[in-house]
């Protein structure tokens, strides 16, 4: 990662993050949210606009041309996936847990670890032969995209890629999206 020094008149200059000085801000916090877990804390990304920048800019270039749709899962996917949308041109897609959405949904369940969780759209937010693309934090066990490709494909999207910040390969994530039609799929740092 490089910095740029403060000119001065106070104004900061250009700074230059790549995607090892992102890394590199990701903190890890064990036993979070349980004892045994290594959670990934990426809010020191966001502090920083050019690192927060430099993530949606990297999310932007690896998309395929011609999205239509960027569907961010909740909550770390309407983070990255809102600014990705604009960049695109394209319309957000907020994927929200069960019963917060105020329209008619279609809804799609997952196994956890320990139970299941439920993700839902409106029934109008993708429509037959929209492009989309799939942004989130995090590939983990690939639960969380499955069910949001069940998604649309029901509503008759097609899903073109998905971009995350982080991928746990040590999870075999991949192996759980096989049968999902998923064309492409970008980690911008994995974990293995």
């Amino acid at each position: 990662m490089t910095f740029g020094p403060v000119a001065p008149s106070g104004v900061r200059q250009t700074r230059v993050v790549t995607i090892d000085g992102i890394a590199a801000l990701i903190q890890d916090v064990p036993d979070f949210p349980k004892p045994g877990v290594t959670f990934k804390d990426i809010t020191p990304v966001l502090a920083r606009p050019d690192a927060f920048q430099a993530v949606v800019d990297a999310m932007v270039a690896s998309a395929p041309e011609g999205i239509d749709v960027v569907c961010g899962m909740e909550a770390r996917g309407f983070i990255f996936g809102a600014p990705v949308a604009l960049a695109l041109g394209a319309s957000f897609v907020p994927v929200r847990k069960s019963g917060k959405l105020p329209r008619d949904t279609v809804e799609s369940t997952y196994d956890l670890e320990y139970g299941t969780q439920t993700l839902a759209v409106h029934t109008d937010a993708i429509r037959a032969g929209d492009r989309v693309l799939i942004v989130d934090d995090v590939l983990a066990t690939g639960g969380t995209v499955a069910a949001t490709a069940d998604l649309v494909h029901r509503l008759g999207g097609s899903l073109v890629a998905v971009t995350v910040l982080m991928e746990l390969a040590f999870l075999a994530p991949r192996e759980r999206l096989e049968w999902r039609d998923v064309d492409l799929i970008t980690s911008l740092i994995t974990y293995d």
